[in-house]
């Protein structure tokens, strides 16, 4: 089959405790594992990617760090690959389209954290890229944003931004439903 997962930052810092908490991580990682246990059944390839920050000014996912450790719920078996990244853009400067290119993938089943921010920048390059992509909802989450002096809820920030990637880049959908159209 031509089709891989790409599970984006499920990161400790991500999760309570973590220095950049959001908004139900642990539903959003139990989602998330349940695709993961999808394609791992059905031996298909898996891409688990981490961010690793290396501006100055960062506060999370800094290198040497706990918080930059893939979340158990979804930790990395021998063999399936992790693609180090330090932007939004899991393809920009990392090996992931390579990878993928040794593997003839041409669909890609995406989920993971930050909705508005490293998840909508990868699926819109993927797309651009020219992969056919499902996108799991209900496997991706973010957090309250703030725009001129407006507090602005993480379901609302996560609703548009699947709403915005729906059609034009994405099939978006819950994990059960792409479990079971998949199945």
């Amino acid at each position: 089959m031509d089709k891989a997962l790409i599970l984006i930052d499920v990161q400790n810092d991500y999760f309570k405790g973590g220095r950049f908490e959001l908004n139900h991580p642990e539903e959003t990682a139990l989602n998330a594992k349940k695709a993961l246990d999808f394609f791992r059944n059905k031996a298909l390839p898996v891409f688990h990617v981490q961010h690793i920050n290396t501006r100055e000014d960062a506060f999370f996912f800094i290198s040497g760090t706990e918080g930059i450790h893939i979340n158990a719920m979804v930790a990395p078996l021998p063999g399936e690959k992790i693609i180090i990244k330090n932007t939004p853009d899991s393809f920009f400067n990392t090996d992931l389209l390579l990878r993928l290119k040794e593997l003839e993938i041409k669909q890609l089943v995406i989920c993971g954290m930050m909705s508005h921010m490293c998840v909508d920048t990868t699926v819109r390059s993927a797309k651009g890229l020219g992969y056919e992509i499902e996108l799991l909802s209900d496997a991706c989450t973010t957090r309250d944003l703030v725009w001129e002096n407006a507090s602005i809820p993480a379901a609302v920030v996560h609703a548009a931004f699947m709403a915005a990637l729906h059609i034009a880049f994405a099939a978006v959908k819950t994990t059960a439903d792409f479990i079971k159209s998949d199945s």
